[in-house]
């Protein structure tokens, strides 16, 4: 699949095949995400994989109850390890890194086959308590990941005149 074909049918998946993951695409998934640039290559990050289906359950109740996370084959936790540097100065940069870092994973995990969707609503001590995750490092996200069962169609976009202005901000 081409760059351009990858972005346009990239979707959030939510209802996953019962199969494993095969165990090279979760190292290309990862690598990925490994390689993602970050400010001053601080590489603020760690993957937690998830596989066994009492702590996908936990997590999946620490995601606000939404089942279909513990459903999943894998489920990734992504964390910011370092605060880092800043962005002009005045604004951390770790929440960017990591999600550069994530969207990698994303979009290598389309690439390969495989589904995932970013949760963001979740209790961050309670993913902390069931990954025994240090009180310094922040949760990111929470990302499940398998083979989808169906894609769904594409969610409207707003129009390019609405976010591109040239020079200036614009209206």
């Amino acid at each position: 699949m081409d760059f351009k074909e990858l972005i346009q049918t990239r979707r959030s998946i939510r209802k996953f095949r019962a199969e494993e993951v095969e165990e090279e695409d979760l190292r290309e998934i990862l690598e990925a995400a490994r390689l993602a640039p970050s400010a001053s290559n601080l590489q603020p990050w760690k993957f937690i994989v998830i596989k066994s289906d009492k702590k996908k359950r936990l997590i999946a109740q620490a995601a606000g109850g939404q089942e279909f996370v513990g459903e999943a084959p894998v489920v990734i936790i992504a964390c910011a390890t370092g605060r880092g540097g800043f962005i002009g100065g005045y604004m951390e940069s770790w929440p960017v890194d990591v999600a550069i870092s994530v969207t990698h994973l994303l979009l290598a995990a389309w690439d390969r086959g495989l589904g995932t969707c970013w949760i963001g609503d979740f209790d961050e001590e309670k993913v902390k308590e069931i990954c025994e995750i240090p009180p310094e490092v922040r949760v990111v996200a929470i990302v499940p990941m398998g083979y989808p069962v169906k894609i769904p169609q594409a969610t409207s976009r707003r129009p390019w005149e609405k976010i591109v202005s040239m020079e200036t901000f614009g209206e």
